[in-house]
């Protein structure tokens, strides 16, 4: 092979290698601090019947880890709040400095939120079983209602926002909605699950249409996991 090959052949490589490292998301370089990005657990393809890859890699590398990175930023120099677990740090918020409860508000309720979003997918729709079936039937109706009216709720937020299932100690269910990255347990509420209606969460596939997007994330719901919430709610063991 001539050298002007041999050169061409390198530089075409270079440039597949360039491409193909734009096209990666990054992750955001978190400050040193108590919180990080936990990794999904599952590949980013796993939720394709409703998520493409590319959101769920987008939205998990840099959104999330943006919120990890505004996160630990806000809590420099906090020694006795990034002591805190990050529940209990969401449900003191007016206990932070107000030059940073802001930040911990937008930054912390989205990393607890993510954190909680990414581990209820990953599976293969369906209904749950047990205990938790009987608590839909009893709290929300059953399943058809429950998916409707926790549907109409990520419709009725304005811009963008969660729409959340809350669970008590005694396993009440109930569906609310928050703006922003706001999350029940700011309300010192636990979270059973929620979806995530920020645009960035579906717009590569979905574009303007949410309703769609709601739809088809029941397709990817890991009910063992969420079951395994609740359970955890009910031995006060659930954190985020």
């Amino acid at each position: 092979m001539s050298s002007i090959n041999r050169r061409g052949l390198m530089l075409g490589a270079a440039g597949l290698a360039a491409a193909t490292a734009m096209r990666r998301p990054a992750y955001a370089q978190a400050p040193a601090g108590p919180h990080s990005l936990p990794p999904l657990p599952y590949a980013p393809n796993a939720n394709e019947r409703a998520i493409d890859a590319m959101t769920m890699e987008i939205h998990h590398a840099r959104h999330h880890g943006a919120q990890v990175a505004g996160l630990n930023a806000a809590l420099a120099g906090q020694d006795q709040l990034s002591a805190m677990a990050l529940d209990e740090l969401l449900m003191r918020l007016s206990q932070a400095p107000d030059n940073i409860r802001t930040a911990l508000r937008n930054n912390g309720g989205g990393h607890a939120n993510h954190s909680m979003f990414w581990e209820i997918m990953g599976g293969q729709g369906g209904e749950p079983t047990g205990e938790l079936k009987a608590a839909i039937d009893r709290d929300l109706g059953g399943m058809d209602k429950f998916r409707t009216d926790f549907n109409a709720g990520g419709m009725r937020v304005f811009g963008s926002g969660w729409v959340f299932v809350t669970v008590t100690p005694a396993g009440g269910l109930a569906i609310t909605t928050k703006p922003g990255q706001d999350t029940p347990l700011m309300d010192g509420q636990r979270v059973l699950m929620g979806n995530d209606v920020w645009e960035h969460a579906y717009y590569l596939r979905y574009q303007n249409r949410r309703a769609d997007y709601l739809a088809a994330w029941w397709n990817v719901l890991n009910w063992e996991r969420i079951a395994a919430r609740y359970e955890a709610a009910r031995n006060g063991t659930l954190r985020i």
